[in-house]
């Protein structure tokens, strides 16, 4: 039973490691909710157990890995904005959907570092480079059951609708981006497509279900959604920023992997758009032809820092979090809903 106890040991705080300081606006929130937080952390580390010693030993792995665990923590948040409280059973249904959520992350997280070849995440070791491939393909469809358990639990069809179609909306992003790889004529508007299958559409998922399990009218449901759409574009456009702006210590992956990969995001998307021909030249060599080397990537960085490319970025991804605060109107000033548009400014001003 050793391998079962690993997961059961590895710490899960209320305010994970990925959170910097209890001064910033995302432990600021992680507070607000810390007793379902917590809840939530044992939650996923009891439905992480398994008989099958491979299983709990790699989920230890991610637990310890940290992460911000931002999306159970929309669940949790979007619930409580919502005046949600546990019926008379005593079953916190946001705690278990906000599980759920994290297990769907999760999952993908583990097969998108098999397709991307990423041997780093968060700053440790990824599970592939650790355990292997088939190991995390096959942990990553273990965490997919773990979550369709979770919401067949809940019994709600409605919250079932929500997080399976997020779930194939993630899949078709991930098609898609794969689809875009390399191809240096994909319009602004594809490459929005792709970051909101992958990243947009489960945070919109996460913010809903908060409001359908607080049973509130379908305007606060549409508000919600639409905060969390609009704060997952924002995030994940910093993301595709950082991967070619950010510290590699901080950031918690290598820098650069998005252009070893081919990967087309708007900072690449933007330098290419304003670069001279010579310029353009170097990014159908690099990107659509694959014939870069390490000193490539410094050129590369250059361009982009020359062109304006990660300020272009920020920008929209600025536009997007002023979208997911004024999404909020429809609720009561709170401490809470201050809180989360908060979250959406934190998104954009993060450095990893």
């Amino acid at each position: 039973m050793e391998a079962q106890d690993t997961v059961h040991e590895a710490h899960t705080p209320a305010i994970p490691s990925g959170v910097r300081s209890e001064g910033d606006a995302l432990a600021r929130l992680y507070d607000s909710v810390a007793d379902d937080m917590e809840a939530t952390n044992r939650t996923i580390v009891a439905r992480m157990d398994s008989p099958v010693p491979l299983i709990p030993q790699l989920a230890a792995h991610l637990v310890a890995a940290g992460g911000k665990r931002l999306r159970p923590l929309l669940v949790l948040a979007s619930a409580r904005l919502c005046g949600y409280t546990p019926g008379p059973d005593g079953i916190r249904r946001h705690v278990n959907l906000a599980a759920c959520v994290e297990f769907i992350h999760t999952a993908t997280l583990l097969h998108d570092d098999v397709v991307d070849e990423s041997h780093m995440r968060r700053g440790l070791a990824s599970a592939n480079a650790v355990f292997g491939n088939k190991a995390s393909v096959l942990v990553g469809d273990f965490l997919f059951a773990r979550a369709f358990q979770l919401m067949t639990d809940d019994g709600a069809l409605r919250v079932m609708a929500i997080l399976s179609a997020a779930s194939a909306t993630i899949a078709e992003g991930e098609v898609l981006q794969m689809s875009t790889q390399n191809d240096l004529s994909t319009s602004l508007e594809r490459y929005l497509e792709v970051i909101h299958g992958k990243t947009a559409a489960l945070f919109a998922a996460a913010c809903r279900v908060g409001a359908v399990v607080a049973e509130r009218p379908a305007a606060e449901e549409i508000a919600l959604e639409t905060y969390g759409t609009n704060l997952g574009m924002a995030f994940q456009l910093v993301d595709d920023a950082l991967d070619y702006a950010a510290d590699q210590a901080r950031l918690g992956k290598t820098v650069g992997d998005d252009f070893r990969e081919g990967k087309i995001t708007l900072p690449v998307l933007a330098a290419y758009e304003a670069g001279d021909e010579t310029e353009r030249a170097f990014w159908r060599r690099v990107i659509e032809d694959s014939d870069h080397t390490e000193a490539d990537l410094a050129t590369a960085l250059d361009l982009i820092d020359r062109r304006g490319a990660i300020a272009r970025t920020l920008d929209h991804a600025r536009r997007y979090a002023d979208a997911a605060c004024a999404a909020l109107d429809v609720f009561p000033q709170s401490r809470l809903r201050r809180q989360m548009t908060d979250i959406a400014r934190y998104t954009v001003d993060r450095d990893r």
